[in-house]
This record gives structure tokens, C-alpha cells and sequence, in this order.
């Protein structure tokens, strides 16, 4: 006879279990601890099983037919419902361990190699501030088209639609990974294709004009700031190098620095082209350089400090720069356009402008090692110098 609910308020323990059926092999098991759980008797493949489907009353009597009846439509599609249940949680757990941080922080790890440290820097950062606050603790198979997009939209509403833009690319990067490698059945970000605002026109970076370099260099002269922060923008300045590439130099990379002929050799994996590169050093480049040595005599680097990457951050000399009162009128990157612009007014061989830059391009009739036109490239780097320290007098 069925079970009712009447009946199953009524039974009580004993001193060993027992059972009371339903019908089509659910039945109730009752423990002497006054547990009371729910269990259907199957057969497959020959072989009597049972399988524990939750204890009464956290699951009803309509609950316990409703899971006894999936269970028989699985048997009945010819497949084990307890091999099934099994099936489940492994999948259950799998899910619960392949986070969206998890995964990310495998595909960043596996890549990282790849990156100059700069970008990698950047890349981490966006990665940690944009996605991983949002999506980190998620499983990733897990994820759907709209959480992926409230996150880039949180960009956007930042006015930066090109940095979200990049964000999702990351984010789609990451989903092929875990495609690739099991965790998610699909890539979320492929459904977001046109749902983002345009980029618009790339914002030039903003550069002093040739008869405004003289006043920035004096007010650099009387800069009151961290005299760290003071050299390395004067080191950008002389060398017109990437700032990436002044933050990260080591002591390792200054060559000859008492001889005739100091060199600045930039390995290839700091590089934003993946060349060597190098930087005829001036007699004013020199002095910057023994000041820094005086600073921090023991350390490795150039720009030693107590931060995550272990060197000065990625802001602090455009803070400098803010607080000198440039804000918005130029950037650390636009002293690379103010000395292209004034060494090709100067009628400069055009390559040995471009090959200082570090730049790879059209504009280098051939494909150069480091060191071509090396002497001619001094020549212009010790006019440059002399040319700062002119405009700056006059100013």
C-alpha cells in the first residue's frame, strides 16, 4: 500500500532499522537513531542496487516519487542512475575547483614568459581590477554572455572604451583556454560582438612643443620632489627610451660606463619590438647615472623600490609631472615625439631617429641589427644633450 503523509508523521524508531515501501521500488528506511531515509531498489544489468535519494521530512513524500520517477526514466533510457549520481558530483567538484580565477591564473602563468615585464605588469593589472574582483570566485563553466558584460560595461562607464574593449579580448582569451583544456564548454565573450560602445579615434599622447622643453627642464632643475623620481625623468629625457624600459634597467645593461664609448645595451626581451637596443650614452647621461649610483650603492637596479615589481611604479613619474603643472599639456611617452620632432628639424639621418626611438618600421629602409650606425647615432645623442642643456639655460 502507498505511503502517506499521515503515515510517515507516525512511525516511530525501534531497535533496528526497518523499511516501509512506496510503490516501484521507493521506499522509507528508519534507523534507530530516528533517521529517516529515502531509498529506491533498482535492478541493471542483472544486479540488484539501491540508491539513496535524501532523507525525510528535509525531502517529501512528493519530492521522493518525483526523484524515484527520474531515476526510472534513466533506467529506462538504459542508463545507471546510481552510476549517474556518482557521475554528478565529480562533475559537481570538478566545477567547484576550475574558479574563473583559477583558470585565469593559469593562462597568465603559461603566457607570462612571453610578455616584456611591463606589459605583463599592465596586463595583471587589468586582469585583478576588472575581472578577477568580479568573476575570480565563479566557475567558470558557469559564467553567461550578461556577468561578462556588466564587467566590461563598468569599463566603459570609466570612459574608457578601448581599455574595455582589451578587457574582453583578455576575458575571451581566457574562455578558450578553458576550453582547450576542459573546464568550460564554450567561450561566453564570442556572444558579446557588437555590444560594446565604439573605441572612437585613439587619443594622441600629449607632448610639449620644441619651444616649451626649455621651461619643463628648468622646472625639473628646481623640482622639490623625491630626487629618484627627478633623475628618472631626466634619464627619459636625454635617452628619449620607453618608461617601461627606465624603471626595469638594471646596472647589468651599462656598458664601458668609464671608457670611450658607454653603451646602454637593452636586451631584446624588454623591448617592446623584441630587438636589442642601444643607447649611446651622453657625458650628462654619465652624471645622471652617478647620482643614482649614490643613492642606492648595493642595489641591482637603477630605480630600486619597496613595491610589488620591486622597482619605482608605473605612475610616479607622470605624478611628478602633474605636480610640476603639466597636467594634461604632456606625458613621460611624449619627450619620444619632442625629440623626434626637433632632431628631424635638425635634418638628422631619419634612421638614426628611428633607431633610437627603438621603433620598427617602413620608415628603416632595412631590416638593422643593434649596433648599425652606432657612431652616427652617438653623434646625435651628444647633440641632444648639449641641445637640453641650452634650451634649459636659456629658458
Amino acid at each position: 500500500m502507498p505511503l502517506t503523509d499521515a503515515k510517515l508523521r507516525t512511525l516511530k524508531p525501534s531497535s533496528k532499522p526497518f523499511k516501509v515501501s512506496d510503490f516501484e521500488g521507493l521506499f522509507l528506511l528508519v534507523q534507530p537513531s530516528g533517521s529517516r531515509l529515502w531509498r529506491m531498489a533498482y535492478r541493471f544489468a542483472g544486479k540488484q542496487n539501491v540508491l539513496a535519494l535524501g532523507s525525510y521530512p528535509d525531502m517529501s513524500l512528493r519530492e521522493a516519487r518525483k526523484a524515484k520517477d527520474d531515476a526510472r526514466d534513466l533506467l529506462n533510457g538504459g542508463r545507471d542512475p546510481g552510476h549517474e549520481r556518482r557521475l554528478a558530483k565529480v562533475r559537481a567538484k570538478v566545477v567547484a575547483g576550475h574558479t574563473f580565477r583559477k583558470v585565469a591564473e593559469e593562462w597568465f602563468e603559461a603566457r607570462e614568459d612571453q610578455w616584456v615585464k611591463s606589459y605583463s605588469e599592465r596586463l595583471r593589472a587589468r586582469l585583478d581590477a576588472d575581472l578577477m574582483a568580479h568573476l575570480g570566485p565563479r566557475p567558470i563553466s558557469e559564467i553567461e554572455p550578461i556577468e561578462l558584460l556588466a564587467c566590461v560595461r563598468q569599463i566603459e562607464e570609466r570612459d574608457a572604451p578601448e581599455m574595455a574593449r582589451r578587457v574582453l579580448q583578455m576575458a575571451s582569451a581566457i574562455f578558450r583556454y578553458g576550453v582547450a583544456t576542459g573546464r568550460c564548454p564554450r567561450d561566453p565573450a564570442a556572444d558579446l560582438r557588437g555590444a560594446l560602445k565604439p573605441a572612437g579615434p585613439a587619443k594622441r599622447r600629449s607632448a610639449l612643443k620644441p619651444s616649451e622643453l626649455g621651461p619643463f627642464l628648468r622646472q625639473l632643475a628646481n623640482y622639490e620632489g623625491d630626487v629618484q623620481t627627478k633623475l628618472a625623468l631626466e634619464l627619459v629625457v636625454h635617452t628619449f627610451v620607453r618608461t617601461s624600459e627606465v624603471r626595469f634597467a638594471p646596472w647589468r645593461e651599462f656598458e664601458d660606463l668609464a671608457g670611450e664609448r658607454p653603451l646602454w645595451r637593452i636586451p631584446a626581451e624588454r623591448m617592446k619590438m623584441r630587438r636589442d637596443h642601444l643607447v649611446p650614452l651622453t657625458p650628462q647621461v654619465l652624471r645622471i647615472l652617478d647620482k643614482l649610483r649614490a643613492l642606492a650603492p648595493k642595489s641591482e637596479m637603477l630605480f630600486p623600490a619597496e613595491t610589488r615589481s620591486g622597482v619605482i611604479s608605473e605612475n610616479t613619474m607622470i605624478y611628478a609631472m602633474y605636480r610640476m603643472g603639466y597636467h594634461g599639456r604632456a606625458t613621460v611617452h611624449g619627450f619620444r615625439s619632442t625629440a623626434s620632432t626637433i632632431l628631424n628639424e635638425r635634418e638628422f639621418n631619419r634612421d638614426w631617429v628611428e633607431l633610437q626611438l627603438a621603433h620598427s618600421s617602413a620608415d628603416v629602409r632595412s631590416i638593422y641589427n643593434a649596433a648599425e650606425w652606432i657612431a652616427g647615432r652617438r653623434e646625435m645623442m651628444i647633440w641632444w644633450s648639449s641641445h637640453l642643456d641650452e634650451v634649459a639655460a636659456a629658458a
